[in-house]
């Protein structure tokens, strides 16, 4: 496969780069660098891809819709890994005009890109945010997603509706992965785990909101970045038969396209995260318990059996196994000792 993978400088990217390129395709990796947070961190991702065969770099805005229609007509992509986003739920709240600029326009730079050069299959990142005030438990890829909390979750979903309009209209294989709490080394600072760890070797408190009472699906990131090497090369079935409309659901269409939820399928209360962190610190932490934040949901809980039944998919790392991983690189990058 000859792929683009956009956000290369960012987690899960970089880590699908790697994944990439350890199974020999050539990858063409793009990413604006910006300063969302911290682009020294972005770079030093870049400086692990450094001699890595079959990967070069691009920095490269998705929203310049000029030099990006010249790069895939000069690569002759075969497939697209489009992570590029403006994350950050809360973030949303604060820049909303960043978040329709890049996952709105930026995206839909990338649609047409892939449908006047022919790639074989789109794979798209959404977000476990679109599930918003849904009441189902776990969150399935076949309900409804009408009603996102945020901002960022209404451009994922966005996100999802333009794929599936392109994928009707030019027989574009799509497939959108909606990610559940995805951490681990190399993470961004402006999750959790990274807030929680900072906070706890600097002997700061910990903020948890709705007073302790939120649960997310944590997600490895060596497990998301299997499920999706996994299903780049699944591509949606562009002669699939008719579906009736009263057949249909939000995750499948009679048109190439499908959405997944990547997650480990099993919510869990923050305060066994500090414990973890605790655990693999040394150190005790101080918690201030506050109200819920705007555009938070309480749980998170993925459904990931349709995604079991693509590609037998099975997370393999436990949440203390992972945080592990974490306290171990964040020691070892940021100089904290042992």
């Amino acid at each position: 496969m000859r792929i683009l993978v956009t956000g290369a400088a960012g987690f899960i990217g970089h880590h699908l780069c790697l994944r990439f390129c350890r199974d020999a395709h050539s990858v063409v990796g793009l990413d604006n660098l910006n300063d969302y947070y911290s682009p020294a961190l972005k770079q030093a991702r870049l400086a692990r891809m450094n001699g890595v065969p079959g990967f070069c770099f691009r920095h490269m805005d998705i929203c310049d819709e000029d030099a990006v229609y010249a790069l895939f007509e000069r690569e002759r992509f075969t497939h697209v890994a489009h992570m590029a986003a403006q994350a950050g739920v809360r973030y949303s709240l604060e820049n909303p005009l960043a978040y329709a600029r890049s996952n709105l326009y930026g995206f839909t730079v990338i649609l047409e890109a892939c449908r006047r050069n022919h790639v074989e299959h789109l794979l798209f990142a959404s977000s476990s945010s679109v599930y918003g005030m849904n009441a189902q438990r776990p969150f399935s890829a076949s309900a409804g997603v009408d009603h996102p909390v945020s901002l960022y979750a209404a451009t994922k979903r966005s996100n999802e509706l333009c794929a599936h309009s392109y994928s009707s209209l030019f027989n574009l294989p799509a497939t959108g992965l909606r990610f559940f709490t995805v951490y681990g080394p190399w993470g961004r600072p402006d999750m959790a785990l990274f807030i929680f760890t900072r906070a706890i070797l600097e002997g700061r408190p910990i903020p948890l909101f709705n007073m302790a009472g939120q649960r997310r699906d944590f997600t490895y990131i060596d497990d998301a970045a299997d499920a999706a090497a996994a299903l780049l090369s699944v591509p949606p079935d562009t002669q699939a038969p008719q579906l009736p409309i009263a057949a249909s659901d939000p995750s499948r269409s009679s048109a190439p396209f499908r959405i997944y939820n990547i997650g480990a399928g099993c919510p869990t209360p923050l305060a066994e995260l500090v414990a973890a962190l605790e655990d693999c610190l040394g150190r005790k932490a101080a918690v201030e318990l506050q109200p819920r934040r705007p555009g938070d949901v309480d749980e998170t809980w993925a459904d990931c059996r349709p995604l079991r039944d693509a590609i037998a998919f099975a997370p393999g790392t436990t949440l203390k196994e992972g945080v592990a991983a974490f306290v171990a690189w964040y020691k070892d990058f940021y100089g904290c000792g042992a």
